[in-house]
């Protein structure tokens, strides 16, 4: 299976993880059917519509494949159906969250370097990816989003960024680097969470 095919199928199973994880936060702000769908939409695929804006690659992927948007309504029927049991589970709601985010980190930053733009931008791109359909649901269910309070959360994308662009210095091969990267960003979300690991809050120049 060559990096395309590898990528191909990182790419649906992240925007079916994203739409699931979209239902069951929605279904905790008392919103009908029709919003929890909304919702899930804009959570598996608003980052990487984002991320592809920016980077000029428009029409974005779901515009020009239905598989995305059918990726994404099966991640929907399913989180409808299954919302009523894992709703009380909120450690099943993280890890469709996490492992989200962990697949569209490397996939948007690879996507960002094969258009030849440099590693900075890819690695802003895949955390672009990673997170920005999660502000959007957030923003919708009037709460304030994960990147925006002290919880370790775009650090992790940032962190598992970083170690596939050191790793991809030593070798072209790119499935392992792409494991590990992946892995390194869900482990790293994991631990922060069970550990109550948090960035430090700005001081406040008030008395």
């Amino acid at each position: 299976m060559d990096l395309s095919h590898i990528l191909y199928f990182i790419d649906l199973t992240g925007t079916f993880v994203f739409a699931v994880s979209g239902v069951t936060v929605a279904s905790r702000y008392n919103v009908d059917v029709f919003g929890a769908s909304v919702i899930g939409f804009v959570t598996a695929l608003g980052g990487g519509t984002v991320r592809d804006v920016l980077i000029g690659a428009t029409p974005v992927n779901w515009i020009l494949n239905d598989e995305w948007v059918l990726a994404a309504t099966v991640g929907i029927i399913i989180g409808l159906f299954v919302t009523p049991v894992i709703s009380q589970w909120k450690r099943t709601m993280f890890i469709f969250d996490t492992i989200g985010i962990g697949l569209f980190t490397i996939l948007g930053l690879e996507k960002t370097l094969q258009l030849g733009l440099s590693p900075l931008i890819a690695l802003m791109m895949g955390t672009v990816s990673a997170v920005f359909g999660g502000v959007v649901r957030d923003v919708l269910v009037n709460r304030v989003p994960l990147i925006f309070r002290k919880e370790v959360y775009a650090t992790a994308c940032i962190a598992g960024g970083l170690v596939y662009l050191f790793i991809g210095l030593f070798t072209e091969n790119k499935l392992w680097p792409l494991l590990v990267s992946i892995g390194v960003v869900i482990t790293i979300r994991r631990l922060a969470v069970m550990r109550n690991w948090s960035l430090p809050m700005p001081k406040s120049s008030r008395p």
